[in-house]
């Protein structure tokens, strides 16, 4: 496993990071398609002898058992100052007034039951999930600043918005001496490339540490574009991230296939190889469900693609307008 820098800190993170959402009560929370804990921990043991040290979950992943697996397993398999934990905030985890959002009182009580959740005294990496249109950034980076002053945080860090946001977060947090944000948790794969135009170009140029969400557009790289699994048939939030340039898409998929063909490797190895290949990538979040996704994902840091490789897989793509975020 290969370990860098993340973004401008001292910090050392895996290529590769464990996105944790796969991992929870399927009864509980929106996504039917989870795995037990029983089914999950040997994944997450398997991730972290594979080299992986950096694991991400959120509060509102199936109701928060995915950050009760998570910190149980952390517990069991590792050394809590051996692991890079990150979680986020924003989405409702209860009815009613406060019960969502980015205001102090939510940030406040969301990061506590977080580290109820998890069981641990800190997070490495807490992240908005979302921008929150009605709640004042400052009232927000402030309080973040004072969950990382209070030790309960060591950095934080963002998700999917516009860049004229993310530079408006940065600005004011230099304005006022606050903790500033250190990554960007964004959507970017092959079928998907909007982020390159400027929220990719802001990272590099502020030394943000990329780390993109669905690298491998919910599986649609690694299989024919006809094929569909179960979780492709039940994952709401996904149903519409992929319907805008089919006929691109497809086409995308069939040079993914080829190439992989041609290599003798899977999709999930090409379509990943590609992407950490980019200028900027820090750590793509990888799902796993099976065993062979995590090898495939390591092993996808060893691939090599070609020029014209690259050049064939990106030749198809069509412009997206943004999605998974508004």
């Amino acid at each position: 496993m290969d370990y860098v820098k993340f973004g401008r800190t001292g910090l050392d993170v895996s290529r590769l990071c464990l996105g944790c959402m796969t991992f929870g009560v399927a009864e509980r929370g929106s996504h039917a398609w989870t795995m037990s804990e029983e089914a999950s921990r040997p994944l997450i043991k398997q991730a972290l002898e594979l080299g992986i040290n950096f694991l991400d979950t959120a509060n509102v992943y199936s109701d928060g058992t995915s950050e009760e697996i998570v910190g149980r397993a952390i517990r069991d398999f590792a050394r809590r100052d051996e692991i890079v934990l990150a979680t986020k905030v924003f989405n409702r985890m209860h009815p009613g007034p406060n019960g969502a959002g980015l205001s102090r009182k939510a940030i406040f009580a969301e990061i506590d039951n977080s580290l109820r959740r998890l069981g641990t005294d800190y997070v490495d990496l807490y992240q908005i999930h979302r921008w929150d249109y009605g709640t004042p950034i400052e009232e927000t980076l402030e309080a973040l600043h004072d969950v990382v002053k209070s030790g309960k945080a060591r950095y934080i860090g963002a998700s999917s918005m516009h860049a004229w946001q993310f530079s408006k977060a940065l600005y004011t947090s230099r304005l006022n001496g606050w903790t500033e944000f250190i990554s960007m948790q964004n959507h970017v794969n092959l079928l998907n490339r909007e982020e390159e135009r400027e929220m990719l170009p802001l990272c590099a140029d502020q030394k943000i540490a990329v780390m993109p969400w669905s690298p491998l557009a919910r599986g649609r790289l690694t299989r024919a574009w006809d094929e569909v699994t179960e979780r492709q048939k039940t994952d709401e939030f996904g149903k519409g991230l992929y319907t805008q340039s089919v006929d691109s898409d497809r086409k995308i998929v069939e040079q993914v296939a080829a190439i992989a063909k041609a290599r003798g490797v899977p999709q999930a190895q090409v379509a990943l190889a590609w992407l950490v290949q980019k200028p900027g990538i820090t750590s793509p979040i990888i799902g796993a469900s099976k065993p062979n996704h995590l090898t495939d994902a390591v092993a996808a840091l060893s691939l090599k693609l070609t020029a014209d490789e690259i050049a064939a897989m990106e030749a198809p793509y069509a412009p997206h307008h943004a999605v998974g975020f508004k």
